[in-house]
């Protein structure tokens, strides 16, 4: 099948999001400059560069958290993992502004290194970022999309040495989890490796990349 994307969809549910997928899950981290704790998962998150480390969430609308960390210029993105699946969902209903999801998921926190905003206790690695630019999405004729953009450069880093095993991270270890679209999700528990035939023919640099 194929459809007009700028039209209504010609299936009862829209497919966008199971289209791409599966997508890491952004929980980010906040405090108002009054010190109110938010935390919330964002499926809209990616990595966008490294060198330095730069990291994008979009929401829809203006809401704490996008609220917060313009405000303060900081975030922290916390690795959402399966053992924290039913906080993750819990963290992402709509509360009063002000409302601290952490007591509402009936999660701890504790402090970061480099930025005001505490991660998770507890989680397998967190991402401290500071703002480098936020902005409204705009569609092709240039009309607001109601969709704010936070990109934040990673600052520090925090890994639970748990997970690090010969020099790396054992990201399958950490079972975090994706977004598939719908309410579904995936758990990354498993993965395989590929070279570039390059790489691959000089030795020095498989164990060096």
């Amino acid at each position: 099948m194929f459809y007009d994307a700028s039209e209504k969809p010609p299936l009862p549910y829209d497919p966008f999001k199971a289209l791409v997928a599966p997508r890491p899950i952004g929980w980010i981290s906040t405090v108002s400059r009054e010190g109110h704790l938010n935390l919330a998962p964002y499926s809209f998150f990616q990595a966008i560069a490294q060198r330095p480390g730069m990291v994008i969430f979009t929401s829809e609308g203006r809401k704490d958290s996008v609220d917060y960390a313009v405000d303060t210029g900081e975030f922290v993105c916390n690795q959402a993992t399966w053992d924290f699946r039913d906080q993750l969902l819990l963290s992402s209903d709509d509360l009063p502004r002000g409302e601290n999801e952490f007591l509402h998921a009936g999660l701890e926190w504790e402090p970061s290194r480099l930025v005001r905003p505490p991660r998770v206790k507890g989680v397998a690695a967190a991402l401290e970022c500071r703002v480098v630019s936020s902005f409204e999405l705009t569609d092709l004729a240039g009309n607001g999309a109601n969709r704010m953009a936070v990109i934040g450069q990673v600052v520090g880093v925090y890994i639970d040495d748990r997970f690090i095993k010969d020099g790396r991270v054992d990201t399958a270890a950490m079972r975090v989890i994706a977004r598939c679209g719908y309410f579904d999700y995936a758990v990354i528990d498993d993965y395989f490796q590929m070279r570039d035939r390059k790489i691959r023919a000089k030795p020095s640099l498989v164990n060096n990349p």
